[in-house]
């Protein structure tokens, strides 16, 4: 197919599409599964942390995209990689030793995931001249939020009907992970024909690995070197704390019986809370959070975002003392904290574009990201241990203590007050 009679609507939505399920296969499926074949949630969370390693180091290895092969061809390789994965760990699940196989198999899905989120992103800023970049930026972001629902949601509501129709949840659980992988293999084959190739996404012959390497060591100390680094790297660590912690109990909680201190749903039901209504719910949030920044500016809405982000955990406090039976109540506490979440975590995305400013602003950008991703993998690896000798009560407790970490951090960084409108947009190329 020649490049001219490819629209970007033939691939932009599949590709976004494509982009989110690997990440929320890793952070979120994993921890349901792992649940489900009754992992404890010591060891859920500290080794469903350690694979949000990939997206910390994805700024050591993202200039190598850029130098070897192409960007499309990077996209075709990860999809097939992650397809691949996807099957590896449906084939684990009945094993004895099903953790650590399907561990490993995760790992390899992180880093081709991470490494797609690479080509991916530089593929759209290559194929696209600068009105359509500005047109799209909406779409991609709603596919990537569309896959989301989809493996949260829809994916999670599936296993869990297999699991009552099959009476075996290892069975139902391979199932849907082979379900994951025949899409991948599908979204392999249609990009494969319909993805461009624009003449700007060639190997780069002219910079060798020294040179590179050279430049990004440059350009890794001159981030450190920015004005306020110090504080600005403790926000990126901290801002995220209670979140980081919450976020990998919040399942398990929900799934737990109600005599271990859970609510006792059903694998299907948390596809509809937490997988549907909660991604609704962080999304209204994010929404609604880019309207008011962009009519006020960060510096005016920094504070209320961050009581946003902190406050609205003590849903899980009341869940947790009180244990309703209503899905429709809990499904409005889930709703309320991740729209808190969504609309709080707009700041946060402002402040690492804010701070990102300047020469070498992709280059820092990502080393932001990289510390986005290394405040939440290393609260969150000891969040299980810390439940377990909590219970589930008093370890909510502790997350809303954190909150206050969360408002010290903000306290301290500066933003200038005339940064505002104009970066809000850039947000919205963002992922939460």
């Amino acid at each position: 197919m020649e490049n001219k009679k490819i629209s970007p609507w033939a691939w932009i939505p599949s590709l976004y599409f494509a982009q989110g399920l690997p990440y929320v296969a890793v952070m979120t499926i994993s921890v349901i599964l792992y649940k489900r074949l009754e992992v404890s949630n010591a060891e859920i969370a500290l080794y469903t942390s350690w694979l949000y390693l990939p997206w910390v180091i994805k700024p050591l290895w993202s200039p190598f995209v850029d130098l070897l092969k192409t960007k499309r061809w990077w996209i075709l390789i990860m999809q097939l990689l992650v397809g691949a994965g996807l099957g590896g760990i449906a084939f684990t699940i009945p094993m004895d030793f099903f953790f650590q196989a399907s561990l490993a198999v995760f790992w390899l899905v992180a880093f081709s995931s991470a490494t797609h989120d690479i080509a991916a992103d530089g593929f759209y800023m290559i194929a696209l001249d600068s009105h359509q970049q500005s047109l799209f930026v909406g779409i991609r972001s709603t596919f990537y939020r569309i896959s989301t629902i989809a493996g949260q949601g829809l994916l999670i509501m599936v296993a869990g009907l297999l699991e009552k129709s099959t009476g075996n949840i290892p069975l139902a659980w391979s199932i849907s992970f082979m379900i994951l992988a025949v899409l991948f293999i599908a979204f392999f084959i249609y990009h494969w024909y319909v993805l461009p190739k624009p003449a700007a996404d060639k190997p780069a012959k002219e910079v060798t690995p020294s040179t590179l390497l050279k430049e990004f060591l440059a350009t890794f100390v001159s981030f450190f070197k920015k004005k306020g680094a110090a504080v600005a790297i403790l926000f990126m660590l901290f801002y995220r704390l209670p979140e980081a912690q919450l976020v990998k109990l919040a399942n398990p909680f929900l799934l737990d019986p109600v005599d271990k201190g859970g609510l006792g749903l059903a694998t299907e039901e948390i596809g509809l809370v937490y997988g549907t209504l909660g991604i609704i719910g962080l999304t209204l949030g994010g929404i609604i959070g880019g309207i008011a920044a962009s009519l006020g500016g960060l510096k005016k809405w920094l504070w209320p975002m961050a009581l946003a982000i902190t406050l609205p955990n003590l849903a899980f406090v009341y869940l947790s003392y009180f244990q309703p039976e209503s899905i429709w109540l809990i499904s409005s506490c889930v709703f309320v904290e991740q729209f808190g979440y969504g609309f709080g975590f707009t700041a946060y995305m402002l402040y690492l574009i804010y701070f990102s400013e300047g020469e070498h602003k992709t280059a820092h950008y990502a080393i932001c990201t990289a510390f986005m991703a290394l405040g939440m993998m290393i609260p969150g690896m000891a969040s299980g241990w810390l439940q377990e000798k909590l219970g589930y009560t008093n370890f909510f407790i502790w997350v809303m203590i954190c909150c206050s970490i969360t408002l010290m951090v903000t306290a301290f960084i500066k933003i200038d007050p005339s940064y505002g409108r104009k970066q809000q947009k850039e947000t919205n190329i963002n992922k939460q």
